[in-house]
């Protein structure tokens, strides 16, 4: 059996950092509550409604969070973007009961987030890696189904399941501190799951790691998602909210700016155009910027070069169309290049930055 007080002196996680469903009172880990009645299939996994948590710096308070409101539902898997600075970071705190917000409200399964149920029902997973690195995988698993109240054969088989569901069985009994970032993720996010929660708080989950890493960390989501984990995940990686979540709450200075599915952003920002390119076998004749005649089209050539630009909703419809107006003026078509809107296009739109900026 681990001492407790053996990882505690050699561990760099402290009391005070840790979310509110890890924290003891006293030296002595108390079991976990009572089971709870199951929440009702039509409440939200989280709903938070106009939070408000500011910060002082240089004597004056700096708002992190002005007024958020947004829904996670059950079930679903939930991207929060936004720039840095944003408040994303701040919210996960506000989430996990790390930071106490000003004002507003946050409930999960229908509950406060300081209620038992709750408590027993949410996962965290931070964006720094919080993990033993002078433990074995075993150990720290073990550690960490201790801190959420398993014990004996329930623990001992959520250990193997973790050692399994990470891929790391041939490596239970290595340092953790040896281990890729990619590895380390993956050892922290079965970590968090140990207990089973409803819900689960990823704060930028794939930091540092490389793409096949990448891939397997959401192939572990998306299994967890698949038996009924609700997911919420900050992240900076565009492709990742567009392509590894149901919908999207886009923030920037502290504020919702658009929640959606991604066609729902796109349609609600910039519409469903898409660019069009094509290359012409010869430069376009002509003076100045003579638009070339194309019913229903808007088309960009500009003389003494070989591209020719439009949008159009229906490319099907629209391109056979330029193609033959070009045809008919003498050009003859080289390449062509279609592009449709993203979430980098939408994210523009909305703040005026980049994800990074």
């Amino acid at each position: 059996m681990i001492e407790l007080a053996r990882m505690n002196r050699r561990c760099c996680i402290r009391f005070r950092d840790l979310p509110f469903f890890l924290r003891r009172e006293t030296g002595t880990l108390s079991a976990p509550a009572p089971p709870q009645p199951m929440a009702a299939a039509d409440t939200a996994a989280i709903s938070v409604d106009r939070l408000m948590k500011s910060y002082r710096r240089g004597g004056k308070d700096h708002a992190a969070l002005s007024g958020v409101s947004f829904q996670l539902r059950r079930g679903e898997r939930l991207a929060y973007l936004g720039p840095n600075g944003a408040g994303k970071t701040t919210m996960i705190r506000c989430l996990s009961g790390r930071a106490k917000p000003d004002s507003g409200s946050i409930t999960m399964l229908g509950e406060p987030i300081d209620a038992a149920f709750v408590r027993d029902s949410l996962g965290l997973v931070p964006q720094e890696i919080a993990l033993y690195e002078d433990l074995t995988t075993t150990e720290n698993l073990a550690a960490f189904g201790r801190f959420h109240g398993l014990r004996g054969r329930v623990l001992r088989d959520k250990i193997q399941w973790g050692l399994q569901w990470t891929g790391l069985a041939d490596r239970a009994n290595d340092l953790v501190g040896t281990f890729s970032g990619g590895m380390k993720r993956r050892v922290n996010l079965a970590c968090g799951v140990l207990h089973e929660p409803e819900v689960l708080l990823l704060d930028e989950p794939t930091v540092g790691v490389d793409p096949q890493s990448r891939q397997r960390i959401f192939a572990m989501l998306a299994e967890l998602n698949s038996e009924g984990t609700s997911v919420l995940l900050t992240t900076h990686h565009l492709d990742e909210a567009e392509s590894q979540c149901d919908r999207i709450v886009i923030v920037d200075h502290g504020k919702v700016v658009a929640t959606g599915t991604f066609e729902e952003l796109v349609r609600q920002t910039i519409g469903g155009d898409r660019e069009v390119t094509v290359r012409l076998d010869q430069p376009l004749r002509g003076h100045g910027n003579e638009p070339l005649a194309v019913t229903g089209l808007n088309v960009t050539a500009r003389p003494g070069e070989r591209v020719v630009t439009t949008k159009m909703v229906e490319v099907a419809m629209g391109l056979p169309r330029l193609i033959d107006a070009l045809s008919q003026a003498g050009y003859g078509v080289q390449d062509v290049e279609v592009q449709s809107p993203t979430l980098h296009h939408v994210f523009l739109h909305l703040t005026g930055h980049a994800l990074r900026d």
